[in-house]
């Protein structure tokens, strides 16, 4: 899968539950963009469309507050 095709899926998501143009570097928890049950929302989501578990040690707003952010997550625990 391409990083284009993790980016333009997660984007889906994110279009979804918050808002539906996300900038890429744009915070989207910090910023109160979206909220903890949309968190939850996520990591299932991600661990059903790109096939891997997201472990405890993974649950760090670093990973997920932005769109290029969850890509790279996705990138490195899927490579």
């Amino acid at each position: 899968m391409t990083v284009e095709t993790v980016r333009e899926k997660i984007k889906e998501v994110l279009g979804q539950f918050a808002a539906d143009d996300v900038a890429d570097d744009q915070e989207i928890f910090t910023s109160g963009l979206v909220n903890s049950l949309f968190a939850m929302q996520l990591v299932i989501f991600l661990e059903q469309e790109f096939q891997f578990k997201v472990e405890d040690d993974d649950l760090d707003i670093n990973n997920f507050d932005t769109l290029n952010a969850l890509v790279d997550f996705v990138e490195k625990k899927t490579s």
